[in-house]
This record gives C-alpha cells, sequence and structure tokens, in this order.
C-alpha cells in the first residue's frame, strides 16, 4: 500500500497554538477518513511561536484541500494555513508515527532534475552512520508535489523560489546538544558521514531549515519556551 501524506503548515491566533494542537490531536482518526494523525510540531528555532507543523497519514490517497478541510473540522483560532501533498522517498517505508520528545530538524531543500537520483543515494548511504554516531533518527525524506493550497511563494518551503525538485528531510536528535555535536565530526568514520552529507548539500540550489519539538510525544511534555 501506497501512503500519501500531507504536510500543514498552520499559523494559528497569538497565543493560540496549543489549544489548535490539542484541537487536532483530539480528532487524530481524522473524521473517520481512513487517515491518521502522524504528528504535531511547534516551533523551536527559526519559526514564530504560532506556527504548527502538522503531518498526516492517508492510505487512499487524498488533495491537499480534503486533507486540510479534515485536520482542521471543529478546530477555531487558526489565522492562516497552507497544506501540500507529499509522497515518501528511501524513508518512511510505513506510516509509524514518531514519538520521542527531541529536537526535530525540518530541512528543505530544492534539487535540480539531473541530481536528484544521487541526492538520493548519498542520503541512503549517510544515514546508517549518522544515526548510530549521534543517536538520531532519519524519520522520512518527501518528496512535494505541486497537489497543494496556499499562496504562490513560500519561503519557509521553497515554494516559488526555485524550480528545483522540493523535498522534506524530517531528522530527530535528542536535544540541541547533540544538534551541534553532528556538525563536529569526532574520527575517521563521523568525517565520513559529513562529507557525505555535504556532498548532498551542495547538488541543491536552495535550502532551509527550522528546528522543532513533538507535542504528539508520548514520552516527555516540552514545556520550555523557545521561539
Amino acid at each position: 500500500m501506497t501512503i500519501t501524506y500531507a504536510y500543514h503548515r498552520v499559523t494559528t491566533d497569538p497565543r493560540q497554538w496549543r489549544g489548535v494542537a490539542d484541537g487536532f490531536a483530539a480528532g487524530r482518526t481524522l473524521g473517520g477518513a481512513g487517515a491518521v494523525l502522524y504528528g504535531i510540531w511547534r516551533s523551536q528555532i527559526g519559526r514564530p511561536r504560532d506556527e504548527l507543523s502538522v503531518i498526516t497519514a492517508w492510505p487512499d490517497g487524498v488533495t491537499a484541500k480534503l486533507a486540510e478541510a479534515a485536520l482542521t473540522a471543529s478546530v477555531d483560532a487558526i489565522s492562516d494555513i497552507s497544506t501540500e501533498i507529499m509522497r515518501p522517498t528511501v524513508r518512511p517505508i510505513v506510516p509509524d508515527r514518531p514519538i520521542r520528545q527531541g529536537n526535530y530538524a525540518f530541512r528543505w531543500f530544492s534539487t535540480p532534475a539531473v541530481n536528484w537520483d544521487e541526492f538520493l543515494d548519498l542520503c541512503a548511504a549517510a544515514w546508517p552512520g549518522f544515526e548510530s554516531a549521534y543517536d538520531s533518527q532519519v524519520i522520512g525524506l518527501w518528496r512535494m508535489s505541486d497537489e497543494r493550497t496556499g499562496g504562490a511563494v513560500e519561503e519557509a518551503s521553497g515554494v516559488g523560489i526555485s524550480s528545483g525538485i522540493r523535498s522534506l528531510l524530517l531528522t530527530r536528535r535528542p536535544d540541541l546538544a547533540m544538534w551541534e555535536r553532528s556538525k563536529l565530526p569526532q574520527g575517521r568514520a563521523e568525517e565520513v558521514v559529513r562529507e557525505t552529507l555535504s556532498r548532498r548539500y551542495d547538488l541543491c540550489d536552495w535550502t532551509v531549515v527550522n528546528t522543532s519539538t513533538l507535542l504528539t510525544a508520548e514520552d516527555t511534555v516540552d514545556t520550555a519556551r523557545w521561539a
């Protein structure tokens, strides 16, 4: 079965991010549409406080408009939302939602089509070493489609900025300290991982990253005031 995913960027009314997130979580079966709530993240570094990133997973396919309507049904205090349909590449294989708290990095890429296959190969080659060295997990790498709602240009995800293949890489580290640690290789094995990731980085035309924490985590509730 091929799972279709939808990424939703949600801006809430001021100070209403928690209530909106709770409303989404209460409807995690998405009205019986056969879809599931994959995760809700709140801004840590790089995005506004009252912005949520939400991913939903759909076993039977869906349009961006329908996914957005199902997510937001009966949830108030939303001032803006955009939704994009995206499809998994190397990961995730199955839609097992992330449940561990941590430092989640949403990195967006725009990659020339001629470089796309090499880009995927480099990701797959680097991930095992990255995960073992830094107690980190690659949650998924999704290719974004043209099926979307929202504006013609969105600087947060590269819409309308570059003509390449846009993708979203979601990774989890235990904390921000490990984020910094993962940028400073120690020993030859870690240097190889960093060289591979740097090559991937150099293949793209545009990239940006922001970090978040997982509101739907089952182990630890993050109560820090980040943004």
